[in-house]
């Protein structure tokens, strides 16, 4: 008990000296899965141990999948101190066993918080206790840490945020910073210092084009998340990353949904955690979670999103510039009926003033491949021809002859 309270002492002494993140935690977008989108507030220790079993034994963390994140519900009271104590019905062996138990398995163990003084679920927040709580998650051993906005009145974001990020940093242990403030408070202006990425929108969920009213708030279907990006890309790069919100991939959407959504959500260089049942997935789902050729448009080093470069008909085509001089470039089609392409890159040609990139077909041929039917298609000299099948996406990588 001593030993804490002194530990604590230390970390409030050093609250003032920090104003900084961990550096160098996510330079590519974190991969990874979180229990709510499929569980809510349905967690519990059996649960979590499982999932990252099922990590392993799906090829997941071979295909770069990293962080089991349990996110709101896991909570039980404070003690007499004031620190944090998980549920002991849920998590009987306590917080730092299951940690060590994800870590055995080469992986990474994530946690849940919110700057209010309530969870969204109605759990303990942080507020008051951030010093504590980073110290608490850092003796844990977590190594992320996503922190939610329900309960927040009179706060502000970047000060409530930049506190947590302090405290975090204080604790010593490096723990990548997710913000979650839904996108209310523009993050990507001023969140770059703050945290390793920021929600841009309020949540997703498993619905390809549709939008549920809860009423006081909504949840949004993929189109439309992908719709609130718009002009976001100039915010994104390397240990800093728009966040889209966790993926619905497994969850209840049509194979040409779902692999229409990875994809997106590849070419935005968003974080990639996902939010299904690992344990009971199916061949086909596990597929397209582990493509690893759409994947690695995903954690290109370079880290730049993608760029939506036109718009026919139902139509969508978007270009993402890759290390190494290549490109990827993707065709969704968002209607319900089939959609036919043909795209002249000779003259076409893409420029981005983001990334100081430009595509120019006619400066040289680059080699077509598709990154889900691992087909070679040609090169950039003769005309793209093809069709995107309804709610669903081609994927190419085009690649620099080296």
């Amino acid at each position: 008990m001593k030993i804490t309270l002194i530990l604590l002492a230390v970390v409030f002494c050093s609250a003032t000296a920090t104003g900084q993140k961990f550096d160098k935690l996510a330079l590519t977008p974190p991969m990874g899965w979180n229990s709510w989108n499929k569980f809510g507030c349905d967690v519990n220790e059996a649960l979590i141990r499982e999932t990252a079993d099922a990590m392993v034994a799906s090829r997941m963390k071979d295909a770069g999948y990293q962080y089991v994140v349990i996110d709101d519900c896991w909570h039980g009271a404070r003690d007499n101190l004031g620190f944090i104590q998980p549920d002991p019905t849920r998590f009987p062996s306590g917080m730092k066993a299951l940690a060590d138990y994800v870590h055995s398995k080469g992986l990474k163990f994530g946690i849940y918080s919110d700057a209010g003084a309530k969870t969204c679920g109605g759990r303990p927040g942080s507020r008051g206790r951030e010093y504590q709580d980073a110290l608490t998650y850092a003796q844990w051993g977590v190594d992320y840490l996503k922190y939610d906005w329900c309960n927040t009145d009179g706060l502000k974001a970047e000060g409530a945020y930049a506190t947590m990020r302090d405290a975090l940093f204080a604790s010593g242990r490096p723990i990548v910073f997710s913000l979650c403030e839904w996108g209310n408070n523009k993050p990507w202006e001023w969140a770059k210092n703050v945290g390793h990425l920021w929600r841009t929108t309020g949540d997703i969920y498993n619905c390809f084009d549709c939008v549920k009213d809860h009423g006081t708030w909504k949840s949004w279907g993929v189109l439309q998340i992908l719709d609130m990006q718009k002009d976001l890309r100039t915010h994104a790069g390397p240990d800093h990353w728009n966040d889209p919100d966790m993926m619905e991939v497994g969850n209840g959407m049509s194979a040409n949904e779902d692999r229409a959504h990875f994809s997106l959500w590849a070419m935005l260089a968003a974080p990639l955690m996902t939010g299904n049942d690992l344990r009971k997935m199916s061949k086909e789902t596990q597929a397209i979670l582990t493509n690893e050729a759409v994947i690695a448009v995903n954690q290109d080093p370079l880290g730049i999103q993608g760029l939506k470069y036109a718009t026919r008909e139902n139509l969508e085509i978007w270009f993402k510039p890759m290390q190494g001089g290549d490109w990827a470039v993707c065709f969704l089609n968002r209607g319900d009926k089939p959609q036919r392409v043909e795209f002249d890159w000779r003259n076409e040609p893409v420029k981005d003033d983001f990334a100081k990139r430009e595509l120019n077909a006619k400066g040289g041929a680059y080699e077509i491949l598709d990154l889900w039917t691992k087909n070679k298609s040609g090169t950039t000299n003769e005309s793209f021809k093809t069709t995107v099948p309804a709610r669903d996406v081609v994927v190419l990588r085009l690649q620099a002859k080296r």
